[in-house]
């Protein structure tokens, strides 16, 4: 199961059920609105499918250890 959360609100914004690779990183990608997708930062871990799916400028690979939340 694939979540994305709002790191402000700490609300589900999206949900995606699949496997873990880049047809499912791209599910939970269409799920999300519009809005998200164009303007939102994606905080997420250091697997591989997120920087295929997520355009760099929207996308920052973080360790846990960084305090920021992993949330697509």
């Amino acid at each position: 199961m694939w979540l994305a959360l709002d790191v402000e609100t700490k609300e589900v914004i999206a949900v995606h059920v699949s496997g873990r690779d880049v047809q499912g990183a791209k599910g939970l990608w269409r799920k999300l609105s519009q809005v998200y997708r164009q303007t939102a930062i994606s905080y997420t871990d250091f697997w591989s499918a997120y920087s295929q799916v997520i355009a760099p400028e929207h996308h920052q690979a973080v360790g846990k250890e960084s305090g920021n939340k992993v949330s697509v």
